[in-house]
């Protein structure tokens, strides 16, 4: 499906009655952006009693807001031209409302109820234009899309004893446990619904696991102002939650859902003009990219036909804006279909990725099979293989940028070279390598509990983490990489788990780092002939047990591209060969990050390049993350015409491009191999490391019974 075009209605206080309107028009793929309203100075006034009065008739509200938006013509023949020209594409226009901070008493607007001024049809209830309200948040951290496979969900249903306390109506669990897992069915789904199991913390608790999705049932309301949620208080026993408590912990969270539904009334609010405290904006503005509450009442009723329909309409494509105006049209013949408001501050709109090459991008898979088979393939590894276990790097960038008061652009924070420089030159490098290691340290213990962490190097704790994983993991990256018959792997990661990983396989590693500051030149051991058997891993940025081999900085980075470039000797033999004359295989880089760049050009200028166009070349990169770009799909055109075939001519070789991770790559990759060996597929070993747990787990619809101790 083509992305939608993209409409941004921003709204400015004017003075005390009007309000200022601006419009921005972009088109997918397009760079530039389009004002349609040129240097006009359009202003509205919204009359918020007229519009309180309407609040029991939706259409006769929807007349009146639509009326009071559009009056000015300049402002409806603009947005007419917009809608024309995603028609003429044939493509949806997404339709973003954006309110500036100045304007808070227009979030208790009913937006959704905005029709059609051409058709006079509710817009919220079109996938033509597609209507959403854009929060924005001062969270850092970066929205991540998750390959569509992944997708884990929580759903919690609180239904505790003593509802009636409060007047409020009885929750059957059976009936929305089965509402969630008939919506879920393609998503592998984890319920809370049992007696004392939808507790604040229990929800917390879960939710440290990692979920994409929270799907919360249960009352709410607004006192004096602020939300309130009815929960469980982990005896079964209601128990009223402050909104912001909510809020809190969720923030706290490493790693938050990326979609947020709140079965829960008047959680985006009652009508009044405080309609950003309510628990939903709250929720957007705290760092959920996006969050569904409901505006007022939603009646049992109504959520039992909306919620399956959205989240069956969401694995279609991953973009919540159209799958909730779909789920909308299965409740348009009630009277609070309007009750659905979408908070985010995704652009795409997107919560998952589907991985793959495009379409007519490759079709080589028996080529880059065989050349595994054949030995004719060199692995380069790079940082994003230890996300799960570390973060990325630009996670790590971010946490020390942040606690030493990084004074440099914003954008540079993200950048782990130029931080680590700031530290190093602001400091000493001893500091800047101790506070990247603790901060590393940190965020292993943040997914793997303090507690579980042995004693040691970071080195070693990395490894025992590791191997724990693999363990555990059929499908863990480095077990199947040291599965395959190559042999010579490239490391630009500081860590040994591949090197444990092939030992664990029954292979005898050989390990060599490169020598780019003459620092270990001396001490390089003598090379066996590498073979599947006796592999050569050679580590090119480092290792974490040789702190003065490691490249971190900006001018680490600059000294090992001069290095290597003038001094082809500093690489062994066997590894200058292989950067050009076997297939190159790039797993676990961003390809716009400043560390592949420098690889890439130190390989790309080996002598003997002109070989590599008798092979095929992969760079696996994640889809471009919400907020490192401006127009996603636009980033992804950029580097598939710099890295593609346009660019042959210069660098000697051409890299499809596969869109996803590396777990994703190797998933469809293993199985093509072990096909063409006749091997068998890993399985997982059997033993301790299974937890308890008395949720229910469904997949496919299907109830997975509970592990046994």
């Amino acid at each position: 499906m083509n992305d939608p075009a993209d409409l941004e209605l921003s709204l400015h206080r004017r003075d005390a009655v009007r309000y200022t309107v601006d419009l921005v028009f972009s088109q997918p793929g397009s760079e530039a952006d389009v004002r349609p309203l040129g240097q006009q100075s359009v202003c509205v006034i919204f009359e918020m009693d007229r519009l309180q009065e309407m609040a029991l008739d939706p259409v006769g509200y929807g007349r009146a807001l639509t009326e009071m938006l559009l009056d000015d013509p300049a402002l409806a023949s603009a947005f007419a031209e917009c809608r024309t020209a995603a028609q003429r594409d044939r493509i949806s226009l997404r339709l973003r409302l954006a309110i500036a901070p100045d304007a808070p008493e227009l979030h208790a607007i009913r937006w959704e109820t905005l029709r059609d001024p051409k058709t006079n049809q509710p817009l919220a209830l079109s996938e033509q234009i597609l209507l959403t309200r854009a929060l924005g948040s001062a969270d850092w951290q970066p929205v991540t899309l998750r390959a569509k496979g992944d997708l884990r969900a929580l759903v919690v249903i609180s239904a505790p004893a003593g509802l009636d306390r409060f007047n409020l109506a009885h929750i059957d669990a059976d009936v929305e446990r089965h509402v969630a897992i008939t919506g879920m069915s393609k998503i592998p789904t984890t319920v809370l619904a049992a007696p004392g199991q939808a507790s604040l913390r229990t929800l917390i608790s879960r939710l440290r696991d990692g979920y994409d999705i929270l799907y919360l049932v249960a009352h709410g309301t607004m006192v004096d102002g602020e939300p309130q949620i009815f929960l469980d208080d982990g005896q079964g026993r209601v128990t009223c939650i402050r909104g912001e408590d909510v809020v809190a912990h969720i923030a706290d969270l490493p790693i938050r859902p990326r979609l947020v539904l709140l079965s829960s009334c008047q959680s985006a609010g009652d009508g009044s003009h405080n309609a950003l405290a309510s628990l939903g904006p709250r929720l957007a503005t705290a760092g959920i990219p996006a969050v569904i509450a409901m505006q007022g009442p939603l009646s049992i009723a109504t959520n039992t036909t909306f919620a399956p329909a959205f989240f069956q309409e969401l694995h279609r494509d991953g973009r919540i804006d159209r799958a909730l105006a779909a789920a909308r049209q299965t409740i348009a013949d009630q009277p609070d279909w309007w009750v659905p408001a979408l908070f985010t501050r995704l652009r795409s709109g997107r919560i998952w990725y589907e991985p793959g090459f495009e379409d007519d991008d490759f079709k080589k898979w028996p080529t880059l099979v065989s050349s595994i088979a054949q030995g004719r393939c060199t692995p380069i590894l790079g940082p994003g293989l230890l996300d799960h276990l570390i973060g990325s790097t630009r996670d790590v960038a971010r946490s020390l940028a942040a606690q030493h008061h990084f004074p440099l652009a914003p954008f540079a924070r993200d950048d782990l070279p130029q931080v680590a420089q700031y530290l190093a030159v602001n400091a000493d490098v001893h500091f800047m390598r101790d506070e990247l290691e603790a901060a590393l340290r940190a965020n292993l213990a943040s997914r793997v509990g303090a507690a579980g962490l042995p004693p040691g190097t970071l080195d070693d704790q990395l490894a025992a983490v590791g191997a724990e994983w693999r363990a555990h993991q059929p499908h863990d990256m480095y077990r199947i990489l040291a599965r395959l018959p190559l042999p010579i792997f490239l490391c630009a990661t500081p860590d040994r788990l591949l090197t444990d990983a092939l030992h664990e396989a029954g292979k005898a590693p050989q390990l060599q780092i490169c020598p780019w500051n003459r620092h270990g030149e001396l001490r390089q051991a003598r090379l066996d002939p590498p073979t599947p058997e006796r592999p050569l891993v050679y580590h090119l940025f480092g290792r974490l047990n040789d702190p003065e081999s490691l490249v971190l900085t900006e001018d680490d980075y600059f000294r090992y591209l001069i290095g290597v470039t003038r001094n082809q000797d500093l690489l062994p033999e066997e590894v200058a060969s292989a950067l050009v004359d076997t297939a190159l295989l790039f797993l676990g880089f961003r390809l716009d990050d400043w560390n592949f760049r420098v690889l890439f050009q130190s390989v790309m200028n080996l002598a003997g390049s002109e070989l590599r166009r008798r092979y095929t070349h992969v760079a696996v990169q994640i889809d471009p993350q919400e907020g490192t770009s401006l127009n996603p799909q636009a980033a992804r055109e950029y580097l598939k015409t710099y890295f593609g075939a346009a660019s042959a001519l210069q660098y000697q070789t051409n890299i499809s491009i596969y869109w996803g991770s590396a777990e994703d790559f190797l998933r469809e990759l293993f199985p093509r191999v072990a096909k063409k060996l006749g091997v068998p597929l890993p399985s997982a070993q059997t033993g301790g490391g299974i937890v308890e747990t008395t949720e229910d787990v469904f997949i496919g619809g299907v109830r997975i019974p509970k592990a046994p101790r």
